[in-house]
Parts: C-alpha cells; sequence; structure tokens
C-alpha cells in the first residue's frame, strides 16, 4: 500500500507498502457501513499502499527516454505492487531494452533515492497515524520493497521511524506479495491473531496478500481507473481522507473543525477557465497527489495584491474515452474575469467531503451551496490560515 506520492505524495508507503492495525480478536461483518467490530485496542496490520511514493511510471518514462522509448501506462500499471526485481525483469523485456535487469536496477536505483527524500505523504495518512498513536493502537508496516529501501523511505518523512511497531520488506519473508508472508510475519512480531488485523492497501496485489492472510482489507486505489477491480477488498475509499475508523471498531475521529477538516497544503498552478482548473505542471509529473478525491478549498495567489478564496471539486473522469482529472472551481469573492486565462497558485487548506461513487460522480460531484457555505466559514477562521510563501515553489 502506498503512503505517499512523489514529488510527490505518499500513500501509507511505496510500491505497496502496507499499512496494518490489529488488536485483541473481534469480528466484523464485512461490506458494510456499521460498527461490527468487538475490540478492546485493537492491532493493526498497516499495509503502506504504494501511493506512499507514486514515482514509478514517472521515473521509468524518463529512463526510457534515454533509449528512445516511450513509456506504456497500461503496462505500468500492471506492474504495480510488483517487487523491484520482478518488475525490471519486465521493463527489460516490454521494452526490447538492450541491457540487463541488473543494469536496469544499478542505473534506476539512484533515482529512485532521490525521489525519495522529496516523497510528501498523501493527504490523510499522516492524520491516520497519529490517530492510531493516540488510542494506544499498533501498526506495522508491511512493503514489497526490500527492507533497505523501505527505510530510506520511512526516514524520510518525520517522525516515522518511531510509529511502527512493525517494518517489514519482503526479502525478510519467502515470498513478497500476493503471497500472505509478509502480513502474517508482521501480526507474529506484534504478537496478535492474523484475523484480529486490518490491512489498508492500494495494490491489487497488495489487497489479494491481505485477504490471503485471513484479515480485513480496506482499497484505497492508487489505479483509480482500475478501482473497479479493486472490489475484492472488504471496504474501498478513494482517499485516505474517507477512512472511517469507527466501521471498523475504532475510535471515531475528532479532528473536523467546523465541518471540515484542515488538511496539509496541496499546492499547485494552475489556470481557470470556464468553470474549472486545469492544472500547469512544470514536468510530467502532477503535484496533486493521485487520491484526491472530492471537495476541498483553499487560497488562490496570482499577479494581484488580491487573494481570492477558492472550492473545488476534484475527481476522475472517463466520460470523454480518456481518463483524466476533472478540477470544477468556484470562487467564492472576486470575479472571475480577473482570474481567467491567468497562471495561479492554489493552495488548498481544508477538506469537505467525499463522493458515493466513482461510476457516477457527476451528482456528488457538484459543488453546493452548503459547500461554498463550510468554506468561507472557515476561510475566515485561524484554523485554514494560510501564508504564501514568496516566491512559490511548488
Amino acid at each position: 500500500m502506498r503512503l505517499c506520492e512523489s514529488p510527490i505524495t505518499i500513500p501509507f508507503i511505496t510500491n505497496h507498502d502496507a499499512l496494518i492495525a490489529s488488536s485483541t480478536p473481534f469480528t466484523i461483518s464485512t461490506h458494510t457501513t456499521t460498527t461490527a467490530a468487538v475490540a478492546e485496542q485493537w492491532p493493526a496490520v498497516a499495509s503502506l499502499p504504494s501511493s506512499l511514493i507514486w514515482t514509478a511510471p514517472f521515473l521509468t518514462q524518463e529512463f526510457l527516454v534515454g533509449y528512445g522509448k516511450v513509456v506504456d501506462m497500461e503496462k505500468e500499471n500492471k506492474r504495480m505492487g510488483m517487487i523491484h526485481h520482478q518488475s525490471a525483469i519486465a521493463i527489460v523485456k516490454d521494452y526490447d531494452l538492450p541491457i540487463t535487469p541488473q543494469q536496469y536496477s544499478q542505473s534506476i536505483m539512484p533515482m529512485y533515492h532521490e525521489r525519495w527524500l522529496q516523497a510528501k505523504p498523501l493527504p490523510g495518512v499522516n492524520r491516520l497515524m497519529k490517530h492510531l498513536q493516540k488510542h494506544g493502537i499498533p501498526f506495522a508496516l508491511a512493503s514489497n520493497s526490500v527492507k533497505k529501501n523501505v527505510l530510506v523511505k520511512v526516514s524520510s518523512q518525520e517522525g516515522w521511524g518511531e510509529s511502527f511497531s512493525v517494518i517489514l520488506g519482503s526479502d525478510e519473508v519467502k515470498s513478497g506479495k500476493p503471497s500472505p508472508d509478509l502480513f502474517l510475519e508482521a501480526a507474529s512480531r506484534m504478537g496478535v491473531d492474523a484475523s484480529s488485523c486490518l490491512v489498508i492497501e492500494d495494490s491489487l496485489v497488495g489487497i489479494k496478500a491481505g485477504k490471503a492472510a485471513n484479515m480485513q482489507v480496506v482499497a484505497v486505489p492508487s489505479i483509480q481507473t482500475e478501482s473497479d477491480e479493486y472490489s475484492i477488498a472488504d471496504y474501498v475509499i478513494h482517499s485516505f481522507l474517507d477512512f472511517q475508523p469507527q466501521i471498523w471498531g475504532l475510535p471515531l475521529f475528532d479532528d473536523w473543525v467546523m465541518k471540515a477538516l484542515p488538511i496539509d497544503p496541496i499546492r499547485f498552478k494552475g489556470s481557470y477557465k470556464n468553470g474549472f482548473l486545469e492544472e500547469i505542471s512544470d514536468n510530467d509529473a502532477s503535484d496533486i497527489p493521485g487520491q484526491a478525491w472530492g471537495v476541498y478549498f483553499g487560497w488562490v495567489d496570482f499577479d494581484s495584491p488580491d487573494r481570492f478564496k477558492i472550492v473545488v471539486s476534484i475527481r476522475w473522469d472517463c466520460s470523454s474515452g480518456s481518463f483524466r482529472r476533472n478540477i470544477q472551481a468556484c470562487f467564492i469573492n472576486g470575479s472571475n474575469e480577473q482570474i481567467c486565462d491567468q497562471q495561479i497558485e492554489v493552495a488548498l487548506v481544508g477538506y469537505i467531503r467525499g463522493f458515493q461513487t466513482m461510476q457516477n460522480p457527476l451528482t456528488d460531484a457538484q459543488i453546493l451551496d452548503d459547500d461554498k457555505s463550510i468554506a468561507e466559514a472557515c476561510l475566515d477562521s485561524a484554523a485554514y490560515s494560510y501564508h504564501r510563501c514568496s516566491p512559490a515553489k511548488l
């Protein structure tokens, strides 16, 4: 499961690292939205999703340019969650590269290390980890990466190293995901029964591994185009911000402020036209986390002394035949004409709600008057203040 994305954002950890939470044995009725858990303090085997650091496709593309090749995203998506050795063999074969898998690994691993140090947590990841710690719920990290690489990723995030009860790499067990070995070993090291563990995963191989380990699994799809395939999980959400701990017998979050949730700023550049934002990126990688999904609000700066308040609805849209991010935008103050076709800097600082379904989100995704009212009230509060860096570096 991934906790970050790169350059990025982190899901519970890249290359399908899984976050596992667990406690004393409890029972859960799956595919429900009501709490059916009977637990006193339940340990968690946390499988960090590869979304923890979503660097692979972009780095592969950067690497392939030197060989005159173009990345095939369909093939890259199918490699999501593979252990690195298997992925290296597949990449060399799929792109007919004139090098060995070992030479590929030697060339690309320094690029990975550089990006890992830039990785930022996915929205909601730090929040969940702090919540589990606050209530004394142990959690582990089980990754298909080798242990030394997992430790590099974890060490680049403040406070992560001491947060996990157990950190496991695929080189510490007989087989990586989709084998259940990683999760079973994580539960064993925490001293809990596998059936009392909850796995949070963003990859299909991780979800299969969690189910094979007889654990409950929450899916946070890292590949939104294939989210239907994640239905084998016990529960599917599209953002860590949508995780509802009470469903699994865990304590409720208590951090909502004025009907919204303060978040670490999501910053990006863009242009506004006809009610929509188009992201402007300095490279092929988006500054918006792939798992940003729902209604957010924040601040807009541009070539003017004025600051605008904005509400956005972010979803993935495939209605035009291609899969792309759709960002509907509404300015609470100011005139659209002042901003139209200008490059703007957006800092989203609050989250209002997610959407009920990905298949038909058009109704849910509309920005409502209630969303605007919540955003306006929150942005007048110190809890949602934001001080622009000058000059902004996104």
